[in-house]
């Protein structure tokens, strides 16, 4: 029985990956209302759950892919692989209305600039606390620190390391899970109660899955306005990265 059971399993590893995050969400919940009393939501708990059963998968079995590689939970590679990823956040734009997409005007247009250069400035300022002193090393880390995506697309247009790109990318990491925990924390104080308040916010942080993960924690209505917004983050930081913003830090440290 046990045998059969497993091998049902390991052959409808999509279904169990599906049925495990159910399960995650469903403690998660329980967790929120009754230690914390709704103060901090259950996907914000869920992430940190996630996390933690990423790290016990890849201790447990040496491997890179976190619990995917686990073969009970190979499915959860698939779940959260690139595709469905990029599924949900392109689903998200079909629920933005107009009328209240324009409502963001220059203001969102000034957060989308602030939320790529100060990440970038902050992000080369640790990468030279840490020693970094060339040019491409920091463009690349700061890059990082915009989106994981735009550190490597910096990093191999101006000749970095695949070490330097790889810190990149945990840079950008680290910004994402940052942004999905803290913003339920945080949104009372950030007022994030309207979809104009919520693209200025996604233009701030930058991050498609963090911003959509913490507004998801917060307020699901409000997801596809800050996803909308933050999208752009990878476009235009691809676009500064290499350009403008290599040739200012090398006008800097030489």
């Amino acid at each position: 029985m046990i045998e059969l059971l497993e091998k049902t399993v390991k052959h409808n590893g999509l279904v169990m990956a599906f049925a495990l995050v159910g399960l995650v969400m469903v403690v998660s919940m329980q967790m929120s209302r009754r230690l914390t009393m709704g103060r901090v939501h259950g996907s914000a708990i869920a992430i940190l759950i996630g996390l933690g059963l990423a790290y016990w998968g890849g201790i447990a079995t040496g491997g890179k892919a976190g619990l995917a590689d686990v073969s009970v939970f190979a499915g959860v590679g698939l779940m959260g692989g690139a595709m469905l990823r990029d599924f949900a956040i392109v689903a998200t734009a079909f629920e933005v209305q107009v009328v209240e997409a324009r409502k963001a005007g220059l203001v969102g247009a000034a957060a989308l600039l602030l939320g790529t250069v100060l990440p970038f400035i902050v992000g080369a300022c640790v990468a030279w606390s840490f020693g970094y002193r060339d040019a491409v090393s920091l463009t690349t880390i700061g890059a990082g620190a915009v989106t994981y995506i735009v550190g490597p697309v910096t990093g191999a247009a101006i000749g970095a390391s695949s070490e330097i790109m790889a810190l990149s990318i945990a840079t950008g990491l680290v910004k994402a899970i940052m942004v999905m925990v803290g913003t339920p924390m945080a949104a009372r104080f950030l007022r994030l109660k309207t979809p104009r308040s919520a693209m200025v916010f996604g233009g701030l942080a930058g991050t498609v899955s963090g911003v959509s993960a913490g507004l998801a924690a917060t307020d699901r209505r409000l997801v596809p306005y800050g996803a909308l917004v933050a999208t752009f983050h990878t476009g235009l930081g691809c676009l500064l990265g290499p350009s403008l913003l290599y040739f200012a830090t090398r006008s800097l440290v030489g």
